[in-house]
């Protein structure tokens, strides 16, 4: 295991200056945020393929951990565009994307088929699809996320424990899941708030990593945390990476 950051960690900043300065706080690697309502595009980058390559290659000192993917296209020109995505991905030598989960209310079997033809595609290109837990989403249960990658062959879990202390499914075991888990993003919560200064909620780093150690987990801790006006940001994230290392 290693300890990553998210470039949404800096959601107000671009993509080499956020680069830069969690370079300057300690972190190796990097976990890139290619989001249509952020400052990195996936539309943009489609659009000049030579000039995304360039820009996604220039990390400097960082590794890039994997790609958080997305797009605001629909239908077919949805799933044309993820085989781009996946195509730079492994120009750029990732081999982790990280795709959304459907809304509740979505059909159970509409998010089966759908996530079925994005992990085919990236298959394809030598590319692991894991879909991310995420609060109001199907993923936000981890017994249908378990069904799910049950119905999805291939399909990954990118795991935020925030999400099953804070939301509908905390009274729930997540150890289920963890085989599935490709990647990991991690602050500090409370059961009554999704992000609080580290330290001061109850996520269990050291259980979570015991655990995932026991299903031969190797891959990224990624450090996920937005500004909060109270608190230091800078602190606040060198904090969790230096706890996060501690437990490696």
């Amino acid at each position: 295991m290693f300890v990553a950051a998210s470039t949404e960690c800096w959601p107000e900043v671009e993509l080499l200056d956020a680069i830069e300065v969690l370079s300057d706080l300690g972190f190796t690697s990097v976990e890139l945020a290619l989001h249509e309502t952020g400052g990195l595009k996936p539309s943009e980058l489609l659009g000049d393929m030579d000039r995304a390559i360039q820009l996604l290659r220039h990390t400097h000192r960082l590794e890039i951990s994997g790609y958080s993917v997305q797009l605001a296209s629909t239908g077919e020109q949805h799933y044309d565009d993820f085989l781009s995505l996946c195509r730079l991905a492994k120009t750029t030598k990732v081999v982790n994307i990280i795709v959304p989960s459907s809304e509740h209310g979505t059909p159970f079997n509409e998010e089966v088929e759908h996530l079925k033809r994005l992990v085919e595609i990236g298959e394809s290109e030598g590319i692991r699809v894991s879909v991310r837990s995420q609060l109001g989403c199907l993923s936000d249960d981890p017994d249908t996320l378990m069904v799910l990658c049950n119905n999805v062959d291939g399909l990954g879990v990118s795991l935020d424990p925030s999400v099953y202390l804070c939301g509908g499914g905390k009274e729930k075991n997540i150890e289920k899941i963890l085989k599935f888990v490709c990647n990991v993003y991690l602050r500090d919560s409370r059961p009554d708030a999704f992000q609080v200064s580290i330290g001061q909620g109850e996520i269990d780093y050291a259980k979570l990593i015991t655990q995932l150690e026991r299903e031969g987990y190797d891959r990224a801790l990624t450090v996920h945390m937005v500004p909060m006006d109270d608190l230091d940001h800078r602190v606040e994230l060198r904090k969790l990476r230096r706890l996060l290392e501690s437990h490696l």
